[in-house]
């Protein structure tokens, strides 16, 4: 889940997780609608890209966001695997 600034707008939005060596694991890419300025969660089943559950430990994960417009916006935070 995330908040923006982009009421009623559909957003390109980018999720890549990472090891915390760098190692890319996952990436999701969806087209979300706003309905405000908070969207719905971005479901993730746990897998990496290529089907085998993550290990538990901590991950770095990358949200990009682009609008209609051309508009980015990016963040980098940590995510913790307890399972």
């Amino acid at each position: 889940m995330f908040e923006h600034n982009q009421s009623c707008t559909s957003l390109d939005v980018q999720v890549q997780v990472f090891t915390v060596s760098g190692k890319l694991v996952k990436t999701i890419n969806e087209t979300v609608l706003s309905q405000g300025f908070r969207n719905d969660p971005i479901q993730w089943n746990g897998l990496d890209d290529y089907g085998q559950k993550i290990g538990r430990g901590v991950y770095l994960y990358n949200l990009k966001i682009k609008t209609p417009d051309g508009q980015t916006a990016e963040q980098i935070e940590r995510l913790v695997i307890l399972n």
